[in-house]
């Protein structure tokens, strides 16, 4: 594409993959989309991507940035030492929809109530919901709530395809008194649901560069799409942005735009945005970067959703039979006990298999987390070289609403695992987490895959050892019992294992021009940057109870919208 380009945008994933199509259904105005990592088309789709089960993508190198590392838990009061983990964000077009695990819920309407009533100017449940509906085509649902004509198929796991396990959960639920309910993204409230997933008629993973990137959108003359182009730092024009210099396969560029959009999601979005001088006046000055705004809100109010588990073993016949099926098919929604607990504060994903590996299609697991967290963590840059990463402190559990309420998540999840009709037809309850250790072992390889094996035919095998062999080698002697019996070694437990969902948010916060600490107004506008708009997870002011790419792919349609009658107004 040649002359001047309308809008920038930096980043493809789902955010970017939604604004370049948006937009550039205008023929009047131009539109570059620049993404680090690779294209991805339904042709040239990997089938670890393509695949409906989605234990493999995110574990693939090729589609994650390499070096990213944040600290998870919050600093324990033991002074242990926090050792930082690679977190894997996704270096792909299509972004997180590319290796995710494609759950397609949407989170309480009162969320984007919320948004509005701090600040985010245009946001409330009916704006959310026109874009939701915008966005969607639920094939199993026709009602005021779904749409029909979006390019996200949404759809549930067939009963004739439930695993086992996750069949004989749901009847312990309902056995405890919790109510069945059809629609998680219908009317909120408590109970048992089957998991909305974003899967297509052929059983394949939609990630956003093939929903909204089609072959016709991509045909348009007035939209170039540049994958393998990483976004350096944003050139100015006196106050203004204008544009943002590129390294494309390893050289420098720079582009020159109307105006710029940032999407490069949670964690990357505000580290360009302060490599670029755009943060506390004080916190550029030290690191040598020239100050074009200073908001020092760039950074903060990261946001995450806290994760433990607990899981069991499956004997043959309580496994997942097709196992290239969605392993996540059907969830339980609840209201914590602490004071004044957001409804449907906590989240239990039902998981009929927990990972790829022979092991994991030996356990049956129960995700538990917090649905709408209060603890904050920060990004912060280490360097102004690009090639740095930031300092990721998820800061996770910091606030003592969470810890309470991951802990009461532990005692409810086990009470179902081991409610004894269950355990009939399951066997040992434990307590599980995605450490490192857990991680490793899961890599694909020889040595993994023997290791593993071996031990799913000694499991398969151990009998009434089952119970020493699970607590000897897999939680290393941490016993479920012991911990439902101590509060202080659960809470330790907790604080320890805890680990995110891969849903990063609220860096570059939507609020009032008078917040000291907001970042963007409701159209991702920057306070005090003309020519800058961020546009994806990072502009959520409070986390939504729901995995975050819906909500993701719903405010760029949103913003897209209002980009779009903007400049007709003009």
């Amino acid at each position: 594409m040649n002359g001047k380009i309308d809008y920038l945008i930096l980043g493809g994933g789902s955010a970017g993959c939604v604004l370049a199509s948006r937009l550039s259904e205008d023929p009047e105005v131009s539109v570059v989309l620049v993404e680090a990592g690779r294209d991805l088309t339904k042709e040239s789709m990997p089938n670890d991507i393509r695949a409906r089960y989605p234990g493999k993508a995110f574990l693939n190198p090729e589609y994650v940035w390499p070096s990213l590392e944040c600290y998870i838990g919050a600093e324990q009061q033991s002074n242990a030492k926090r050792i930082p983990r690679f977190y894997e964000q996704a270096r792909v077009l299509g972004g997180g929809s590319a290796i995710n695990a494609m759950v397609a819920n949407r989170g309480s309407p009162a969320d984007y109530d919320e948004w509005g009533e701090i600040g985010a100017d245009g946001w409330n449940r009916e704006t959310a919901l026109k874009y939701f509906r915008k966005l969607e085509h639920d094939v199993d649902f026709d009602n005021e709530y779904h749409g029909k004509g979006g390019p996200i198929p949404v759809r549930r796991v067939p009963e004739v395809k439930v695993s086992p396990f996750v069949k004989q959960v749901k009847k312990t639920l309902v056995r405890q008194g919790y109510v069945l309910k059809d629609d998680q993204n219908g009317r909120w409230e408590d109970g048992v649901y089957p998991a909305a997933i974003a899967v297509s008629d052929d059983g394949e993973r939609v990630p956003a560069s093939i929903a909204y990137l089609t072959p016709e959108v991509r045909e348009r003359p007035n939209l170039s799409v540049r994958t393998e182009a990483i976004a350096q730092t944003l050139e100015f024009d006196g106050e203004r942005v204008s544009g943002a210099r590129i390294l494309s396969k390893g050289k420098a560029e720079t582009l020159h735009a109307e105006e710029t959009i940032v999407a490069l999601g949670g964690i990357h979005s505000c580290a360009l945005l302060m490599r670029s001088g755009i943060r506390s006046r004080s916190e550029l000055e030290k690191l040598g970067i020239a100050v074009h705004a200073d908001l020092p809100g760039v950074g903060k109010n990261l946001m995450e959703h806290p994760l433990i588990a607990v899981s069991t073993y499956l004997p043959a016949d309580m496994r997942m039979q097709d196992p290239d099926e969605h392993h996540d098919q059907a969830l339980l929604r609840w209201t914590s006990s602490i004071q004044d607990a957001p409804e449907g504060d906590m989240h239990f994903a039902i998981i009929g298999r927990t990972a790829a590996h022979k092991i994991g299609l030996r356990m049956g697991t129960i995700l538990i987390w917090v649905n709408k967290s209060f603890s904050r963590g920060e990004v912060r840059l280490k360097s102004a070289d690009f090639d740095t990463p930031p300092h990721v402190d998820f800061q996770l559990l910091s606030d003592q609403r969470d810890l309470d309420r991951l802990k009461e998540g532990v005692r409810k999840a086990a009470s179902i695992l081991t409610d004894p009709k269950l355990m009939e037809v399951t066997g040992p309850a434990f307590p599980t987490s995605y450490s490192e250790r857990v991680k490793k072992v899961s890599q694909p390889g020889a040595w993994n895959a023997l290791q593993l094996g071996t031990l799913a035919a000694i499991l398969d095998l151990a009998g009434p050892l089952r119970d020493h062999v699970i607590h000897s080698v897999i939680t290393l002697g941490i016993s479920l019992r012991k911990l439902l019996d101590d509060d202080v070694a659960l809470g330790r437990f907790v604080a320890s294992s805890v680990s995110g969902v891969w849903h990063a948010s609220g860096t570059c916060r939507m609020g009032a021009g008078d917040d000291r600490l907001a970042v963007t107004n409701g159209e991702g506008r920057v306070h005090g940057v003309p020519g800058l708009r961020v546009c994806d997870s990072s502009i959520m002011p409070t986390i939504p109870r729901a995995n975050t790419n819906m909500p993701t792919l719903m405010i760029a349609e949103c913003i897209a919208d209002r980009i779009k009658h903007g400049r007709r107004q003009t």
